[in-house]
Order: C-alpha cells, then sequence, then structure tokens
C-alpha cells in the first residue's frame, strides 16, 4: 500500500484530526455539488437562456447521480477507517475520494462544453482543497495527471478525434476550434494549477510542521514541571528529615525522660514542639500537592463534607481567636449527602481559602463558612469583610502566581497552596469556584471577599436524615 503519511506525522494526532476535517469537507462540498447541478439541469431548461441536448441533460444528470451514490458511500464508510500509517487510512481515503472527483469532473468538462465551460475552474479549486491534504509528491502527480488531461480532452476536441458539446445559447462564438484560444487557456490553466499546488502545499506543510514544534515544546515544558516537582519531593524529604528528628527531642524532653523542667522553659518548648509540627504538617502538604501535581494522584473515596467542616474548624480557631476574628460554620443543609472525592485534598483546598481570609481580615473582623444545599450540587462558601479583590483583577485571581494589587499595601506575605491549585484541585472534582468581591459580609471599608464553591453530588446520593 502507498504511504502518504509523512514520518514525522504518524504519531501526531492533531494531523489526523485535520486530515479527517477536511475530508469531511470534501463530503459537504459534493453534496453541494449535487445540488448545484440538479438546479443547472432544471434552470437551463425553464430559466436561463441556454440548453442541453438530450445527450448532455442524461449525461450530467448520470454524472450527479453517481457523485450523490459515491458520496453517500463516502460519507458512511469514513466512520470505519483508522488513523495508522501503515494501514488504510484517512489519507487514503482523501487520494481516492480526489481521484473520483477529478473523474466526474473530466466527464462534466467534456459533456457541457470543454474549453467554452467555465466549470473549468472547478480543477483548481479542487486542486486547492487537495493540496491542503496530500503530501507534496502526490499532489504534484494528480497535477501533471489532471493537466494532461485537460490538454488531452481540449486538443482531441480541436482536432475532432472527440466530440465536442456545444451549449446551445451559452456562447455566440465557438472556441474549442481556435486553436490561439485553446493554447492560451490550456497554458494558463496548468500554470494555475501548479502554482496552487506549490503554494497551498507549502502552507499547509510549514503550519503542520509549526503546531507539531509547538506540541513538542509543550511536550518538554511538562517533561520540565515532571523533573521540577520531582526536585521539590526531594527537597521538602531533606529538610523534613532533621525536623522531624528536632520534634523528636523536644517530644524526650516534654516527656522528661532527661529530667524535671522549669515551668517557663516547658511553656516555651511547648510551642516550640507545636510549632515544629506544624512545620512538619506543612511539609507532608508541599510532598502531597507534588505527587497529587507529578502523578495526578487522586483518590476517590466516599466523604461527609461535614467531617471536612469539623477539621477545618479545629484547625483554623486558633489563629482565628488570636486576631479576635469571628469564625461561623454554617451547615444550613436539609440532608446530609456524601460526596466522592479526596478528603485531603478537599480540605486542603478549602482551608486555603479559611486561612486566606483569616490573613486578609483585620482584628475583630468576620468570616462565614456556608454549606446549603442545591438540587445537583453542595454549595460552600466561604466569606470574610477583609481587604477584598479590586473588580478588574477578579478573572485573574485563579492564575498561577498572580497577586492582588491591594496586597501589598496590607503588608501580607504570600504563603499556602495557592488559589490556582485550589481551582485545580476543585476541578479535579468536578466542580466549580467563584470569587465575588464585595462580598455579603462588606463594610465601610472593608469590602470583604467571597469564595464560591460547587461540588456535585453523586448520583446515586446516600442521604440520612439531618
Amino acid at each position: 500500500m502507498i504511504r502518504l503519511v509523512p514520518y514525522w506525522a504518524s504519531q501526531y494526532e492533531a494531523f489526523w484530526d485535520a486530515i479527517r476535517k477536511r475530508n469531511m469537507w470534501f463530503i459537504k462540498l459534493r453534496y453541494g455539488a449535487v445540488l448545484m447541478l440538479t438546479t443547472l439541469i432544471l434552470a437551463s431548461e425553464f430559466f436561463l437562456g441556454f440548453k442541453f441536448t438530450e445527450t448532455q441533460t442524461i449525461a450530467i444528470a448520470v454524472i450527479t447521480l453517481s457523485i450523490l451514490i459515491y458520496n453517500s458511500l463516502l460519507h458512511v464508510g469514513k466512520k470505519h477507517i483508522k488513523s495508522i500509517a501503515e494501514q488504510f487510512n484517512p489519507l487514503h481515503l482523501s487520494l481516492i475520494q480526489i481521484i473520483l472527483d477529478f473523474s466526474s469532473l473530466f466527464l462534466l468538462f467534456h459533456f457541457t462544453g470543454g474549453i467554452e465551460t467555465p466549470l473549468y475552474m472547478l480543477f483548481v479549486f479542487h486542486m486547492i482543497i487537495g493540496s491542503l491534504v496530500l503530501p507534496g509528491s502526490i499532489i504534484y502527480t494528480v497535477g501533471t495527471i489532471v493537466v494532461l488531461a485537460f490538454g488531452g480532452i481540449v486538443f482531441l476536441e480541436y482536432y475532432h478525434i472527440i466530440p465536442h458539446y456545444t451549449i446551445q445559447g451559452f456562447l455566440n462564438t465557438q472556441l474549442y476550434d481556435d486553436f490561439n484560444y485553446v493554447v492560451s487557456i490550456f497554458t494558463i490553466f496548468g500554470f494555475t494549477m501548479f502554482i496552487s499546488i506549490y503554494l497551498t502545499n507549502g502552507i499547509a506543510r510549514q503550519l503542520y510542521r509549526m503546531e507539531q514544534d509547538l506540541i513538542e515544546s509543550l511536550d518538554r515544558l511538562n517533561t520540565a514541571e515532571i523533573e521540577k516537582q520531582k526536585y521539590i519531593v526531594g527537597v521538602v524529604h531533606e529538610i523534613k528529615t532533621p525536623l522531624t528528628a528536632v520534634h523528636s527531642y523536644l517530644n524526650l524532653i516534654l516527656q522528661k525522660f532527661l529530667g524535671p523542667l522549669d515551668k517557663k522553659v516547658e511553656e516555651r518548648l511547648i510551642r516550640a514542639s507545636v510549632r515544629s509540627k506544624e512545620a512538619i504538617n506543612l511539609i507532608n502538604d508541599v510532598i502531597k500537592i507534588s505527587r497529587f501535581k507529578l502523578f495526578d494522584h487522586f483518590v476517590k473515596e466516599e466523604l461527609q463534607i461535614e467531617e471536612v467542616m469539623n477539621e477545618l474548624s479545629n484547625k483554623h480557631l486558633v489563629n482565628a481567636e488570636t486576631k479576635k476574628i469571628k469564625l461561623v460554620f454554617n451547615d444550613n443543609r436539609k440532608t446530609h449527602t456524601k460526596l466522592m472525592g479526596d478528603k485531603f485534598l478537599l480540605t486542603l483546598a478549602i482551608s486555603n481559602l479559611v486561612g486566606n481570609a483569616i490573613k486578609y481580615v483585620d482584628k475583630k473582623g468576620l468570616i462565614e463558612v456556608n454549606l446549603t444545599d442545591e438540587e445537583k450540587d453542595i454549595v460552600i462558601t466561604i466569606c470574610d469583610n477583609g481587604i477584598g479583590i479590586p473588580e478588574h483583577e477578579q478573572g485573574k485571581i485563579f492564575k498561577e502566581f498572580f497577586r492582588s494589587s491591594n496586597i501589598s499595601k496590607e503588608n501580607h506575605e504570600g504563603a499556602g497552596i495557592g488559589l490556582s491549585i485550589v481551582k485545580e484541585i476543585i476541578e479535579k472534582h468536578e466542580g466549580s469556584i467563584s470569587v465575588e468581591s464585595p462580598s455579603m459580609l462588606a463594610s465601610k471599608n472593608r469590602p470583604g471577599t467571597c469564595f464560591k464553591i460547587q461540588l456535585p453530588k453523586p448520583k446515586i446520593n446516600q442521604q440520612t436524615s439531618k
């Protein structure tokens, strides 16, 4: 079997997609051609100032019917053709379509006046589409055959070797036997065909190559991202080891294996132990997030969202009380619907939003975390009366490395896993997240922010009474 696929494109899915789409162009255009030819036969009889002979009418009708039949067969058959370079593939289908179409065009060309018919321009149009699909060597071969066949028909008609069919009433003067006209049209036709092939095929090949280069660059970026995540995991593991050792030694001292402790010293050691434990937990979070990005690690399990809320309450209540912030968790659902998802990742995402709220709310501020039910979703809103987000920046807030312009003014340092990761986690759960500022808790000088998370309920809900 003739190999039509360039070696650089055999494993290139975008290339196959383009070929399949252009094959569909051929099929749709062919249905249009059938309609055009049918209209031509009817219009020439009743509306136009020319008419076909009985032989011409029968020939055009048979050709039109043939086009409709083979086009319908191609339309059905294309669904069963696989994109495998070594087998019959969409490119072979393209070549077959072009051969069939040029055969039909030559018959139409002959029966509608030969060199006198305007239909010969369809050869150029068809060759342009073919140049977008087929490799250069094949399309140049097809183009050469078409030009030679075109010349063969017009010169055979000129020398009266084959009959010439005139369209009565279309032209006042017969041109098929004018040698200068025939040579001029043949020369211009051949020149136009090869220039069209050269330009179209060259541009198409260049675009394919550019697209392939972009895909290869994206693959290299993904590889670099994987290497970066591996490096992060390795470095963080190295940091975790001495921290774990320090935490263990602090616990040994606090358990008084080394003797009694002064009360003030013990209080400070307890604080140090708590902080070292927090650092270890933070490192564990970084490792898990890196693994999530590295291995697309996603553990789907049945969970109750209120358990996540309880963990968040215990985790953030102390920090909120330190700033005298009122942190409220409200469960306004009528039923307790279980979710399917990764409990760790969901906790991490929502915790990041609550942590940000605490960070960007002044002392004696207010934060509300609300759980509500919708028909198909569980909705979590995290609202505060903090510094807010400027309206023109709300569309960028989930982009990686983006920081709101008003953060620096408030002298807040960046921390946490970032809103881009929060969005990625929520979308991994087939949910959505949006932001609104000012929030429903807005005060005069503090517009506040409200994040809304929508998580889909399982298709088969397991609900218990509240």
